[in-house]
């Protein structure tokens, strides 16, 4: 039986307790074959609640990395790849020193430090992945307390939420980066997040880069987690806060900031592209108005 070598790939800013049980959730897997290995590269962008100190304590089999607190998301992830890769991080024991030995890995697991794994997600993703062979990209769907599905795959250029199949895997066009599974001919294909991206866009970036380059997606049967937060409101949609202020957030590396969402436009809806660059701003704007004269 082959071997399996997973590099998780993490983040995280200020949220410890949160980041802590994702943790335990993921040393707590079950269902694992004995032959599979774990090595965790955690990249903590200037937290100043303790997070790193406390993973370090709690966790020290995590490799992790600290790095300023300008340092994006997708930018952080980018360098957990980098991690995983230079330090071989494989896996390995938990109780092994961190990042895991030095062989190959023959996957990597994208994985938000918001989510919660239910106890077999891993078991469950590694059999959705031998379901639909080498060289695909598996989500894992998670769903809020209260049980409706928040991040999934995509499908559409409108990116509808792919519900999980319960049976077979579900086919997806793109997805929510919290929980993807990359095999390492997957990885050697479409590579990492694009540094273009530096917060958002990245993961369904990466999904429509993997569509191209005939790597398939698919959302596993079930459920893998659970995040206590979904998708927050955008800034620019606050009430009352004018125009500019909206068009200001909207704008934003948190939203939709110009030039990477032209970027992102130039990619994947052509010959849409010029509409879509400009629409999102132009909706912003008449909105804040509406709200304004109604006030």
């Amino acid at each position: 039986m082959h071997s399996v070598h997973l590099a998780v790939l993490m983040t995280s800013h200020n949220r410890r307790a949160r980041t802590l049980s994702a943790l335990s959730a993921l040393e707590s897997q079950q269902g694992l074959p004995a032959h599979a290995t774990l090595g965790v590269h955690l990249v903590d962008a200037g937290s100043t609640d303790g997070t790193p100190e406390a993973v370090r304590l709690l966790h020290p089999s995590v490799e992790v990395m600290s790095v300023g607190a300008d340092v994006p998301r997708n930018q952080a992830m980018r360098i957990a790849s980098r991690n995983s890769r230079s330090g071989g991080g494989g896996g390995g024991s938990h109780s092994g020193r961190p990042g895991g030995p030095s062989h190959r890995w023959t996957h990597q697991l994208w994985l938000d430090d918001g989510v919660e794994l239910y106890p077999d997600a891993l078991a469950r993703l590694m059999g959705a992945a031998d379901a639909v062979g080498t060289g695909a990209v598996v989500v894992g769907a998670v769903r809020d307390p209260d049980g409706a599905t928040v991040y999934s795959g995509r499908r559409g250029r409108s990116l509808v939420l792919v519900e999980p199949g319960g049976e077979q895997p579900e086919p997806c066009d793109t997805y929510d980066g919290r929980v993807v599974l990359l095999s390492r001919a997957a990885y050697d294909l479409v590579g990492d997040l694009d540094k273009v991206f530096r917060h958002r866009m990245g993961d369904y970036d990466h999904g429509f880069r993997a569509r191209r380059a005939g790597v398939p997606a698919f959302v596993a049967p079930w459920p893998v987690g659970v995040c206590a937060e979904g998708p927050d409101v955008p800034g620019s949609r606050e009430p009352g806060i004018g125009v500019r202020e909206a068009l200001r957030r909207v704008t934003s590396v948190r939203e939709l900031p110009p030039r990477q969402w032209w970027v992102y436009c130039l990619r994947h809806t052509w010959p849409w592209a010029p509409f879509l660059m400009v629409f999102p701003y132009a909706r912003t704007a008449a909105r804040a108005t509406v709200a304004r004269r109604r006030a």
